[in-house]
């Protein structure tokens, strides 16, 4: 969230001229649509010059958890390990929800990646973090999931998971349930893991054309080790509250009744740690004295045909140049592509697959991680599935 008072901000009056019925035509469709948002087409002066596939909730780099100091890949007390990868969840929150968009400016929604849309970058070492690589691949359009990989050699870090969309309308906001799981390897700690969950998206202010977003519901992360966190998120009420909270606590799943860390503030600044029966606290995370590393992705004409930013290049060039006209063309022609080639399959009877990733059901590690998490939080936690797509070797 850009605004301190996104409430009162109002855009109608900046729709340009010809896209104003596309507008109205959209907040209607909100109003009585039925079925999965995600298939609905955007006007293009609300679209970001972006595509989803790279506002991957992960794709921060794994700096935080890989300094020198408090090292998840090198210290040997697990609750440590733990509080570094939540520092690391969620330093991951404000990179993908809350820096992105630019100071003054208001939400606006990324491309639908096409099937198959792929997305490669890499970070640069930075304070001995060793350079991390990311690999990104739409595996399924209806509905919207992409499969994700990134590495880290230096600290023999893998994280390998996928993410989908379900989204609805209620009352004046979309709601995006995100569906699907993660899983981090730490290699060097005998292939200790992490899974976790993702919160929901709440997009309000669309009404007025000045959509932001704010993060509901309740992310769980469970270790291989035996501690499991639950990290519920609220947004800022109507008389008071502070926006962009979150409470997160650490306990073991053997004694879920006491925890051993809570730590809360806002996802987007400042938090705290406390210990369990301490009345003190102490600082967790500034996420806003953090700096980014360096991304590296290569330049869009030496990219693969199938590369976001090689695919959306036209439309993300108009939308910069203010041209909503040529965007929605633009726009329309990949869209339209896309539909025929769906067709032509279908007639042939041929199913697609992925370049990079495949479909593992009941893949043993989430399995075993979520009979963990289940068995301790009961019906708080109900996975759609205990598959993951996984990065083909």
């Amino acid at each position: 969230m850009s605004n301190t008072n996104q409430e009162d901000v109002n855009n109608v009056d900046k729709i340009p001229t010809e896209q104003k019925g596309a507008f109205q035509s959209f907040i209607k469709s909100l109003a009585s649509f039925t079925g999965d948002l995600s298939a609905l087409t955007c006007p293009a002066f609300l679209l970001a010059p972006v595509s989803l596939i790279e506002y991957s909730q992960v794709l921060l780099k794994l700096n935080v958890i890989t300094k020198r100091n408090k090292n998840i890949t090198k210290s040997d007390d697990d609750v440590e390990r733990m509080t570094a990868f939540v520092k690391w969840f969620i330093s991951s929150l404000n990179a993908s929800y809350s820096r992105r968009v630019p100071k003054g400016d208001w939400e606006k929604k990324p491309y639908n990646p096409i099937l198959g849309e792929q997305y490669k970058m890499h970070w640069e070492d930075m304070d001995g973090s060793g350079e991390t690589k990311v690999l990104c691949e739409q595996v399924s359009h209806h509905p919207p999931i992409t499969g994700f990989c990134i590495k880290n050699d230096k600290h023999g870090m893998v994280l390998n998971g996928h993410t989908g969309q379900k989204t609805r309308f209620s009352s004046t906001s979309l709601i995006c349930d995100q569906v699907g799981q993660c899983v981090l390897h730490l290699k060097n700690k005998s292939d200790e893991t992490y899974m976790f969950s993702y919160p929901s998206v709440t997009v309000n202010g669309i009404w007025y054309a000045a959509p932001y977003v704010e993060l509901t519901g309740t992310s769980f992360v469970q270790s291989s080790t035996g501690l499991y966190c639950t990290i519920e998120y609220t947004s800022r009420g109507w008389i008071s509250g502070e926006r962009n909270h979150f409470k997160c606590y650490i306990r073991r799943n053997g004694n879920p009744k006491e925890y051993i860390y809570k730590m809360e503030g806002q996802w987007s600044g400042k938090s705290t740690l406390t210990p369990y029966n301490s009345k003190s606290s102490q600082p967790f995370l500034d996420v806003t004295a953090l700096t980014p590393a360096t991304m590296h992705v290569e330049e869009v004409e030496k990219q693969d045909e199938m590369e976001s930013r090689k695919i959306w290049q036209k439309v993300s060039d108009a939308i910069r140049a203010n041209d909503t006209q040529t965007a929605g063309i633009e726009k329309s022609k990949i869209e339209n592509k896309q539909r025929q080639e769906r067709a032509a399959r279908l007639e042939a009877n041929q199913e697609w697959e992925p370049k990079y990733f495949h479909w593992v059901d009941n893949e043993p590690i989430v399995s075993t991680l979520q009979r963990m998490l289940t068995s301790t939080v009961k019906n708080k936690y109900s996975p759609a599935t205990s598959g993951n797509w996984v990065v083909k070797e």
